[in-house]
């Protein structure tokens, strides 16, 4: 696979179908400045789209077998259905077709220095972090975030030397299509039970991927999340370990104060004190994330003063504990969180940022993922004192007809009783009109579209 195409300028086009998605639209970019022409389909129209048209990508906005005419290489996201009547004209006409990892993968040869994050949760934020060293480090990196950073104005930065920093996602085995020189694990855990069986499944996922990491080559496991401590025990390479917890582990942490819920805290390697780190976002849940991302940069040489500096200097990423704004006293912020552990960290940080009540809207995201971990979501929401649960958002899902947000509602009230279910987001923007006072939180919580319902909420007429 790795030679199917040359990325030489003007020498080959590309149709990637799912464009618009975060990881596919960074791709885009990536091969738009190698020289490489794209055409692309998604359905609706979005910023990523215009800002892709706007360098020069053809994107239609919809799917159809005629958007298949003469390119080399179609590629397409997990998202994609096999039946997608693009890759079946491709596949009749005989052009190549390629997976989103895939082409991750093939870009990734292309560089000496790779770093990839993995872990069911933190991948974004840790990516960010280190690619904030990086900048700092004047390392030149070439960025593929899952999200929005504003460092690098979007998910995607173009460098020119060795270095590449991108995320690892485990979704069907997306990231045993990467070769990474470096690769972060950060926890693991039962998600995407519609292609995992079991954690089990999760974790030989995981030990198969840390399998082709380059030799030479450096991997950081997280001592203090059990299921990857115990993928560590089948490792025939060294490691290097951190943990919060974990006095056993190559990088720890001591004296960890907070100020308006962001910490302080002395990073230490091998039981000797190694540098002072404040942080600018909030939350327990970041300091590992932080000692990730120094244990991978101080593994891959980047010195102490640029892994300070651009861990102090890194404020975070859209969708990320990410501050909204203000209406008549009240806080509204939004967070990507939508698996129990990510849920829990997320409101333990909130919490500590509320004056008064912290208001949990939440949009569970994908049926199996509702269905599968329902006691857990049941029991992470004592932490708020309002939460409300709207509709499921699909994603790549039908309804499976087993589980719906009612039900989830009625396992939260079963543990805590605070949750009620609103399906209109105008209805719950009423809701909140109706109930947040000043000095509460107002968090919205997803992988959806629940982000809407902050921002309705804050334009609403007569909001300063």
């Amino acid at each position: 696979m790795k030679n199917r195409f040359s990325f030489a300028p003007g020498n080959i086009t590309i149709h990637m179908v799912g464009i618009g998605g975060i990881s596919m639209s960074g791709l885009a970019e990536i091969l738009m400045h190698k020289g490489t022409k794209v055409t692309g389909s998604d359905i609706g129209e979005s910023g990523i789209i215009n800002r892709l048209r706007n360098m020069g990508a053809v994107v239609f906005s919809s799917h159809d077998a005629s958007n298949i005419t003469n390119q080399d290489l179609v590629v397409y996201s997990a998202a994609i259905p096999q039946d997608n009547p693009e890759l079946a004209e491709a596949r009749s006409r005989g052009i190549p077709v390629m997976d989103r990892a895939e082409l991750l993968g093939v870009i990734m040869d292309h560089f000496q220095h790779c770093i990839a994050v993995s872990g069911t949760h933190g991948k974004t934020t840790t990516t960010s972090m280190i690619s904030q060293v990086m900048l700092e480090g004047g390392l030149d990196p070439t960025i593929h975030v899952g999200g929005m950073l504003d460092a690098i104005g979007g998910n995607t930065r173009i460098g020119s030397s060795s270095w590449f920093i991108a995320e690892a996602c485990e979704y069907k085995d997306s990231f045993l299509k990467i070769r990474p020189a470096l690769a972060v694990v950060l926890n693991i855990e039962a998600d995407h039970l519609d292609y995992f069986r079991d954690v089990d499944h999760v974790r030989s996922s995981f030990q198969s991927f840390l399998s082709n990491v380059r030799n030479p080559g450096t991997i950081v496991l997280n001592y203090d999340d059990p299921q990857t401590r115990l993928l560590s025990k089948t490792l025939t390479r060294p490691f290097i370990s951190y943990g919060l917890n974990s006095a056993d582990a190559d990088w720890t942490c001591e004296n960890i104060s907070f100020e308006n819920g962001c910490a302080d805290f002395t990073a230490c390697y091998k039981k000797s004190s190694w540098g002072r780190v404040k942080l600018q976002v909030p939350g327990l849940h970041n300091v590992s994330n932080a000692l990730a991302s120094i244990a991978a940069c101080h593994a891959m040489g980047v010195p102490r003063t640029s892994v300070i500096k651009g861990l102090e200097s890194y404020k975070g990423t859209h969708r990320r504990l990410e501050d909204k704004g203000t209406r008549n006293g009240i806080r509204v912020m939004d967070d990507y969180a939508h698996h129990p552990t990510e849920i829990q960290a997320s409101l333990r940080a909130a919490r500590t940022l509320a004056a008064g009540h912290l208001i949990c809207v939440f949009q569970p995201h994908t049926y199996t993922r509702s269905y599968e971990l329902l006691d857990d979501f049941s029991r992470v929401f004592a932490l708020a004192d309002t939460v409300v649960v709207t509709d499921i958002y699909a994603a790549r899902e039908k309804d499976s007809g087993l589980i719906n947000s009612r039900a989830v509602t009625e396992g939260i009230n079963k543990n805590t009783g605070n949750a009620v279910y609103i399906s209109d987001f105008g209805d719950i923007v009423r809701f909140l009109e109706e109930n947040a006072q000043t000095g509460d939180l107002v968090i919205t919580m997803g992988a959806g579209d629940i982000y809407r319902v902050g921002e309705m909420y804050l334009s609403c007429a007569g909001s300063p």
